[in-house]
């Protein structure tokens, strides 16, 4: 049940119009970061709207200039982390199973990723079925640099990016474009960012598919196709060690830059999104995924990083975390495989279901 106040209500907009339903991120000065009860309001929109006969289309986007959400908010996380709360774990629960609800609606779900779009940003976006990047969108996973692992089904999409895009993406934490997007299977379809809002408009009145063919374009050109040689080459290294060696020893500036990036993230943090990404790549559904994201979430929520790189990132902004282990060498088989121990009765559950089908338009 959701218990928000009138004040949180206003963080997450809804309204329907003509054959659509619209959901409005609404906390732009926080770049739209998502609480617990804003997506409880969304999953209850979604449940109600699903056996609306009157609603054929939904539709999410972030209010203000910068983005459509930027992640979890991580400060409600840090305090959780430092007081030894429940609260994180509670929110993770209800927000993994609205991604898996978005990920198998039954209508279409549009997420118009303009702008920003991080972490649990991508949860409420990339699993739906018709995802809009724009000439602004910045979409990534950049978990590893506050000691967290990507989520939110994060390991799902990445693990089934082409090749090794998905490993690089993942432990570098870095953004792409909207054609990086696209190839990487985040995205959909690319529509210039000035004309979301007759888009979304016209949604009101028409079949999605209709209304794209109006308006979807060709991107600018991406930046991961030139780096697929290397990335696939180096990434495919059985440990976070060996993955740095590589990119060391590769003649592409751009590779060693991205070493040098993943010497800045929490070493445990690395190596458990590498074990993650390759487990994911053998669980099946998502739904088996998010049950694994949760245990390893959980096991983050009591570790060192996760506080002290929320303090340096967010909180002090000093930008210089001290990582505990600060090493790859540092940290040993045993330290990652805590992350995937059995929760025993916390485990999260999602239900079995159907694979998912084509979305009729």
């Amino acid at each position: 049940m959701n218990h928000s106040s009138p004040e949180e209500n206003d963080h997450v907009l809804l309204r329907t119009e003509g054959r659509a339903a619209y959901i409005t991120l609404n906390r732009p000065k926080a770049l739209n970061a998502l609480t617990h009860p804003m997506a409880l309001r969304i999953d209850g929109a979604l449940t109600a709207w699903a056996d609306d006969p009157r609603v054929e289309t939904v539709v999410i986007e972030g209010a203000g200039e910068r983005g459509l959400c930027a992640g979890g908010d991580v400060r409600d996380i840090h305090h959780d982390a430092k007081t030894g709360g429940a609260a994180s774990a509670d929110f993770w629960r209800d927000e993994y199973r609205l991604n898996a609800r978005i990920a198998r609606y039954s209508k279409p779900y549009v997420a118009l990723m303009d702008g920003i779009v991080m972490g649990g940003g991508v949860g409420v976006s990339a699993h739906g079925s018709v995802r809009i990047v724009t000439e602004r969108s910045r979409v990534a996973m950049p978990e590893t640099g506050i000691g967290f692992v990507p989520d939110v089904g994060g390991t799902y999409l990445l693990a089934l990016a082409p090749g090794e895009l998905g490993t690089h993406l993942a432990l570098t934490g870095a953004a792409v474009g909207a054609a990086d997007a696209l190839l990487c299977g985040l995205a959909d379809h690319f529509v210039p960012s000035a004309a979301l809002p007759a888009l979304a408009r016209e949604l009101a009145a028409d079949p999605v598919h209709t209304v794209l063919e109006r308006y979807v374009e060709q991107p600018p050109p991406g930046e991961l196709p030139a780096a697929r040689e290397w990335i696939d080459r180096c990434y495919t290294a059985e440990s976070a060690e060996e993955i740095v060696a590589r990119l060391h020893a590769t003649d592409a500036p751009a590779a060693k830059r991205a070493a040098a990036t993943l010497l800045t993230k929490s070493p445990t943090a690395v190596k458990v999104t590498l074990a993650a990404l390759r487990r994911a790549r053998r669980l099946g559904p998502l739904e088996r995924v998010l049950e694994q994201e949760y245990r390893v979430s959980l096991a983050a929520l009591s570790s060192p990083d996760l506080v002290e790189g929320i303090r340096a990132q967010v909180i002090d902004k000093d930008r210089d975390p001290q990582w505990s282990p600060g090493t790859f060498e540092a940290v040993g088989p045993a330290d990652v495989e805590r992350f995937f121990a059995p929760l025993g009765d916390r485990e999260l559950r999602l239900a079995e279901t159907a694979p998912s089908t084509e979305v009729a338009w």
